[in-house]
């Protein structure tokens, strides 16, 4: 780790960054807890105002943007595959008055071997 506790969380944070742009969510969790004991460093620190912590704050708020547009893009996909699995079990028809009526679909018919 590097001596200057604020260095080391904005280089975390760059590392943090290029987890989330490329989509490697999985660094995110091996990141966290070096994240945390530096944030927990700096606090001892009692700095209250310098132009380092201004820039890690600056970072701070990109990369949760970045971590809620990933979390939005997760759900969006989970959203979307429960949608794809209704359909599947499902067909849906609408009549004149605009009321919905669904059918379960029949899994796989299976054939039956009879002797």
């Amino acid at each position: 780790m590097d001596n200057d506790p604020i260095r080391a969380l904005e280089n975390l944070l760059d590392l943090e960054r290029s987890a989330l742009v490329q989509g490697e969510l999985s660094d995110l969790g091996r990141l966290a807890p070096e994240k945390e004991n530096l944030i927990g460093v700096i606090n001892d620190l009692h700095v209250l105002e310098s132009d380092d912590l201004i820039r890690v704050q600056k970072k701070v708020m990109r990369n949760q943007a970045l971590l809620n547009s990933a979390a939005e893009g997760i759900r969006a996909v989970a959203d979307r595959m429960s949608e794809l699995r209704r359909v599947r079990q499902e067909f849906s028809t609408y009549d004149a008055s605009g009321q919905r009526s669904g059918f379960a679909l029949r899994r796989q018919a299976k054939l039956e071997k009879r002797a």
